[in-house]
């Protein structure tokens, strides 16, 4: 076993900002949807609209860090051990067996981790950005993309895309607490470092 950095400086910034920044826009999102009163209307969507803005600053860095360093090969999907690890999870997990996948600097993720980030990246995201901007924008919209497109199907789109985001951090929560203790999946997103057998 050595000490491995296995998440870099940037990577870490990146994980926290985006975590802190999702959370706080699903809360101001659910406050303009009137799920709960703790805030004005006005206040919501401003805050709302200023953490979205932030968050695509954010992932625009992200996304150039990603391909200028590598990184994104981390979530080529793979099939190679994926039914091993589902049913590690959903089995082997409540048996105490042994994760059967090994993960080093270069392949930190699993085949089912590699899944649900791509999902979250190529699916979930665009979608939750695209009619995001599309309901920010609306008095802005031309003749013929009003003609052709309601305000109430493109709101009914960016929350549906909220639910989904909203199930994905739960998940993504919850899998955390699946380590060898409640914290030994959240500590290397702290420090950086793991402690791995790089021979695998």
């Amino acid at each position: 076993m050595s000490r491995v950095l296995m998440f870099k400086r940037f990577e870490r910034f990146w994980h926290w900002s985006q975590a802190l920044l999702i959370f706080l826009l699903l809360f101001t999102g659910f406050a303009i949807h009137g799920t709960y009163d703790v805030m004005r209307f006005s206040t919501a969507v401003q805050v709302h609209t200023l953490a979205a803005w932030a968050l695509i600053v954010l992932w625009v860095f992200a996304i150039f860090w990603h391909f200028t360093t590598g990184e994104w090969r981390q979530y080529i999907p793979t099939r190679d051990g994926l039914f091993a690890v589902m049913h590690y999870y959903l089995i082997g997990t409540f048996t105490g067996a042994p994760h059967p996948y090994k993960k080093t600097s270069k392949a930190k993720h699993n085949p089912l981790q590699r899944l649900a980030y791509l999902f979250f990246k190529v699916v979930i995201s665009p979608i939750i950005w695209v009619s995001g901007l599309l309901y920010l924008f609306y008095n802005d919209w031309p003749a013929t993309l009003a003609g052709a497109l309601e305000l109430e199907t493109v709101a009914l789109v960016h929350t549906g895309a909220a639910f989904a985001m909203l199930v994905f951090i739960i998940a993504h929560v919850y899998m955390t607490t699946m380590g060898k203790t409640l914290t030994s999946h959240i500590k290397p997103m702290i420090t950086g470092y793991e402690d791995l057998d790089e021979h695998h």
